[in-house]
């Protein structure tokens, strides 16, 4: 079934669509739920969010998507290349605020929590893997991963994450991450994310 998917570089004008994928994706996630706890505004806010940073990661990583059969995009993963100097976004806060809207401290506490827990030893950091709902268990999400981690181990570049819930990190240990120390990560309302850490083959 997977044969018929390639994996590509997103264009530019594909950024939005990119971000929307993510969000549509992610919209059942409970972090989602505590940035955007609103379902009639979730998607709309997370659509630019997740759009503000994939745009970012265009110059500072890797943006590789799959089309779906029918058209539209089937699964992204969108990287960010820390073996090299990684600015934020221009006119992160600004952008930020205006996005966020009523929801900004939540996004702020978001970017608290990552920047404390986040490792400093040079690696790629998977940020966003998305799958679209109806492109399930074609096992997209893993070609996409095994895609950047033979160009990793061929580097010797070790890679990053964070998880968001007890399937991913199956996912993830299956594709050689491990669990680094600490482990969790917690939002203010208790939601956890789980830090996850790939040595190069």
């Amino acid at each position: 079934m997977t044969d018929q998917f390639i994996i590509r570089p997103a264009r530019e004008d594909e950024i939005p669509a990119v971000g929307y994928l993510i969000a549509d994706s992610f919209n059942d996630l409970l972090a989602d739920a505590y940035l955007v706890p609103p379902l009639e505004d979730r998607l709309t806010v997370m659509a630019d969010f997740f759009t503000l940073l994939t745009e970012h990661a265009q110059s500072y990583g890797r943006i590789d998507v799959i089309d779906r059969p029918g058209g539209g995009l089937a699964a992204c993963a969108v990287w960010f290349d820390y073996t090299r100097e990684a600015p934020d976004p221009d006119n992160y806060e600004e952008r930020l605020a205006k996005l966020a809207g009523k929801y900004l401290d939540r996004f702020q506490a978001l970017d608290e929590l990552f920047a404390e827990h986040h490792p400093h030893d040079e690696h790629w950091h998977l940020a966003f893997l998305a799958v679209h709902p109806e492109e399930q268990a074609h096992g997209l999400g893993s070609k996409l991963m095994e895609r950047t981690h033979e160009e990793l181990d061929k580097a010797g570049t070790p890679a990053y994450l964070e998880a968001t819930n007890a399937n991913n990190v199956r996912l993830y240990r299956r594709h050689g991450y491990v669990d680094m120390n600490p482990f969790e990560m917690l939002l203010p309302d208790d939601t956890p994310f789980f830090r996850m850490w790939r040595k190069p083959a």
